[in-house]
């Protein structure tokens, strides 16, 4: 029997407690439920004790530590790499001294694939560790960011760690993450003052000792024991790593060999570009198959159709076509050079084209492609997803839509029903295998681009749409993950007034919670193929999603799910007499009615209102939902004055102030967002307006947070610990107090932009106050670029112009090339990170190289639900390549601002 020992530095508050879990019975099995709880010994440290059979133990024991809070709640420190191994045969006890590891530090954000597999990959001198043979100690220690040559070595008291020597000091060697040292220490006296330090071996120096105090060694050296301490990370500068980034959607890509729109190959000239300028990252908005209606309004990427399926707009024929079948597609020269020529990408164009192409050469090339080894591996690796989408994508082009609660058959998903399709001899085999053809290829061109850009030294960060599209192929297969009766969307901002409606279904996380998270796990998994790290979209969703009812059509129609909802006996308690009618119905008085259509009054109470009992108005039962205004307008003549028409009689149903809680019969209810900005609210007293507003103010800014907080660390930890890619989180609008804690206790990077301040107070965000774990933009592809912004309010841009860049004098009404280039160099010198800009905004520096029109440069507008989607680069990327003295200018800006 061998006795474990553990020993965790951690300081904890009343009521929590700390546990341990591992892959052996005696600590769960990785079973939480199971896990060994371990007791206070002093304000340092807790303990616990173990003992396991040394015959049926494991070569390696893994184990971690959780906190258990008071009410239950689980935090998993970070990581799976605490090891128990290479026991001697006579070891009767293990000491195991460790050091918690907290998410948000620093540090674990280089051990992420970007940094592990590309960035940092080639700058880690392995060392030679002056380990003992027989030893009684293990020493393990992390330090990601050591420059070339430099390894960790240990200094201390006694005559095996030298004596503090310096010039001779005692080396660790790199093991993986871990920086380890095997010493025997026997006969030495305890305890043992040490620190780590970094040493040069090239130039034979000690470059600088770890900061803070001697740590300090207790665990005695003894007869059959042997004692391994973790000692966490050497507590060296964690933040002097900081990179540069491009953010371009692949369809956006213009090169001389693409087909009027990005490709995947598009994307190894681009990484060309990247490595002459400094550039270490490539953001790419969602590349998921968004075929629904095989039209334009499918050029929106954040409506995809499958989470794990490719765009075939992406794909490149002569590339899959290859020498042997090149010839079949000479008669789309022609096309391939008018749409290539074209400004912007013109989506359903090229998708005709490339989907005709594709046919053609499934029918001469499909069944040599599924006889190879490496298709039957992709196909057995992806089946899980690959099947249902190829039977989705038949179906929809079968009976003519995407909606599969209209198909005449297969519309209930049905795995045996799905998988007999794929079955040899089946009728329809060979048109299902056309979609697993064309997602094969697309894997095979992407993993190539992926590939070169890892050769080039550059990573490349995807982007995971908040939602899923309603009518795609996930909801058919699972419906039982979405709530179907919500739409997904955001409350009204400066973008949009109305707030938006985004038409996703919203995630049921109770039941994604049953299996663990499996769908987002496998999400991961695909997404890890191509991405070394992805954006969240819209990451407050997991604190609290935007929901708006199947009925309403405009945002400002919603509320926060979940969502603490206001008591009726709270209306009591603040003086006010609850109104059931006055409150939860649209107010419609007579002079309301004249604010919105004036002298058309008379014929909007003729045609769409009725008298009610309390001496105002209600909408006509024809009319009362948005829904229903929208479908009585669809069917008459789309002129101006029936659009108005239309806006004013949604103000109407929007003229609300509180929303009854669905279920709870008339006790809870939650207030409509904007609630002064009604004409509702106006017509009310003083003196209930003023305590409405006390309780408004109490709903969305006071006792949320606490029970958001909560919402957010039952999923965010859980769902970042499931992949190694680094997680960046698109934190922007409405941000509840306590975001910022959650993304520092997750380690995940947050958004900064510096015409969206987080702080309420501030006009703008200055780059210079951005945090390390951040990563800093000056636009994104929802909002004009710089050189737009910098025309839409001259105030605003007076202002940012005088006090954020320090000018005298009156702004200059355009963005000259000066200006442009002096907010990127104060991005590229922020404290964040990752500084990512637009390719526009990069080439807004040089007057020759930008676009002449800087609103064309912009690729949409979240005010416009029906956006096309459809920006392209103005020059080649092999034009771009060739601009030597640009390309040279960037680089030194990169280089100088001490950005990797």
């Amino acid at each position: 029997m061998i006795k474990l020992q553990f020993y965790l530095r951690f300081h904890t508050r009343y009521g929590q407690s700390l546990h341990i879990t591992g892959n052996i019975d005696e600590l769960g099995n990785n079973d939480t439920g199971k896990a060994l709880s371990l007791h206070y010994l002093n304000d340092e440290f807790w303990h616990g004790t173990v003992e396991i059979n040394s015959e049926t133990a494991p070569a390696k024991i893994r184990y971690k530590y959780f906190l258990k809070n008071e009410d239950g709640e689980r935090i998993q420190e970070w990581g799976n790499d605490r090891l128990i191994s290479s026991l001697h045969k006579d070891t009767e006890e293990v000491q195991l001294t460790d050091t918690w590891n907290h998410a948000g530090e620093y540090e674990n954000a280089f051990f992420t694939a970007p940094f592990n597999n590309v960035l940092l990959k080639g700058e880690h001198t392995k060392g030679k560790a002056g380990s003992d043979k027989h030893y009684t100690h293990i020493f393990r220690i992390k330090a990601p960011l050591l420059k070339k040559n430099e390894v960790i070595v240990l200094c201390g008291a006694g005559e095996r760690l030298k004596n503090w020597s310096e010039t001779d000091p005692v080396m660790l060697e790199r093991k993986n993450d871990w920086w380890e040292l095997r010493l025997d220490l026997s006969g030495t006296g305890f305890p043992v003052a040490y620190k780590y330090a970094v040493y040069n071996l090239k130039e034979s120096r000690l470059v600088r000792f770890e900061s803070g105090d001697n740590r300090l060694l207790i665990s005695e050296a003894g007869s059959n024991k042997l004692s391994i301490l973790h000692d966490g990370f050497a507590r060296l500068p964690n933040d002097t790593w900081k990179g540069a980034g491009l953010a371009i959607p692949v369809f956006s890509l213009r090169s001389k060999n693409s087909f009027g729109v990005g490709e995947f190959n598009d994307i190894k000239l681009l990484v060309d570009w990247s490595a002459i300028t400094g550039l270490k990252l490539i953001q790419l908005l969602p590349v998921n198959d968004t075929t629904a209606t095989h039209s334009w309004l499918d050029s929106y990427p954040y409506a995809a159709i499958s989470a794990f399926a490719l765009h075939p707009i992406f794909i490149n024929l002569p590339n899959l076509a290859g020498k042997d079948y090149a010839g079949r597609l000479g008669s789309l020269k022609k096309k391939q050079k008018e749409l290539n020529e074209m400004p912007v990408v013109d989506y359903e164009a090229v998708m005709k084209f490339k989907t005709s192409a594709l046919k053609e050469l499934y029918e001469v090339m499909g069944e040599d492609c599924f006889s190879t080894d490496d298709y039957r591996k992709f196909y057995k690796a992806n089946k899980h997803w690959l099947q249902p989408y190829a039977a989705f994508c038949y179906f929809r082009d079968t009976y003519g839509t995407s909606h599969f609660s209209e198909w005449e058959s297969c519309s209930t998903y049905d795995k045996t029903a799905i998988e007999a399709l794929f079955l040899p001899g089946n009728a329809i085999s060979r048109q299902v295998g056309l979609y697993c053809f064309i997602q094969y290829h697309l894997h095979l061109q992407l993993q190539e681009a992926v590939d070169y850009a890892h050769k080039k030294g550059i990573v490349l960060k995807g982007d995971i749409p908040i939602g899923i599209y309603r009518h795609g192929c996930d909801a058919w297969v699972a419906p039982d993950l979405y709530n179907m009766d919500w739409q997904a969307g955001a409350p009204p901002d400066d973008f949009a007034a109305v707030g938006q409606n985004w038409g996703f279904p919203t995630y049921n996380w109770k039941r994604m919670q049953e299996d663990g998270f499996a769908w987002w796990k496998q999400r991961f998994e695909q997404m890890s193929h191509y991405f070394d790290a992805f954006r969240i979209d819209h990451i407050l969703g997991f604190f609290r999603i935007w929901s708006i009812p199947a009925h309403a059509l405009q945002g400002i129609m919603g509320r926060f799910v979940p969502c603490l909802p206001v008591h009726i006996n709270e209306f009591g308690e603040q003086g006010i007499w609850f109104d059931y009618q006055r409150y939860c119905r649209p107010f419609i008085i007579d002079e309301v009615l004249y604010e919105i259509f004036g002298d058309r009054t008379g014929m909007v109470k003729e045609n769409f209102l009725q008298p009610n009992e309390f001496g105002s108005l209600d909408l006509a039962p024809a009319f009362a939902t948005q829904v229903q205004i929208e479908a009585h307008f669809a069917e008459l003549e789309p002129t101006a004055e029936n659009e108005w028409l239309k806006q004013g009689l949604f103000d109407l149903v929007s003229n609300v102030l509180f929303f009854e809680e669905p279920g709870s019969q008339g006790q809870e209810y939650h207030f409509r967002i904007a609630m002064e900005k009604t004409s509702s609210f106006r017509y009310l007293i003083p003196h209930v307006q003023e305590k409405l507003k006390q309780l408004y103010v109490n709903y969305f800014f006071r006792r949320q947070d606490d029970f958001w907080f909560k919402e957010a660390m039952h999923k965010l930890p859980m769902l970042k610990a499931a992949t190694n890619m680094l997680v960046c989180g698109e934190d922007l609008g409405m941000v509840p107090g306590c975001v910022p804690d959650v993304m520092k206790q997750t380690g995940i990077l947050s958004l900064e932009i510096q015409r969206m301040p987080k702080d309420p107070k501030k006009e703008f965000f200055h780059p210079n106050d951005a945090p390390y774990m951040s990563v800093i933009t000056p636009s994104t592809h929802d909002m004009s670029t710089i050189r737009g912004w910098w025309e839409e309010n001259r105030d605003k841009t007076q202002h940012f112009y005088n006090h954020l860049m320090g000018q005298w004098g009156q702004a200059p009404q355009f963005c000259e090339a000066w200006i442009n280039r002096a907010i990127v160099m104060q991005h590229l010198y922020s404290p964040a990170m990752w500084s990512i800009f637009q390719l526009q905004d990069l080439l807004g520096m040089n007057e020759t190289l930008r676009r002449e029109k800087p609103q064309e440069e912009r690729i949409n507008n979240p005010a416009n639900p029906k956006n096309y989607w459809q920006y392209r680069m103005h020059l080649s990327l092999e034009d771009l390549i060739g601009q030597q003295e640009f390309n040279e200018e960037l680089r030194g800006y990169i280089q100088n601002s001490g950005r990797d």
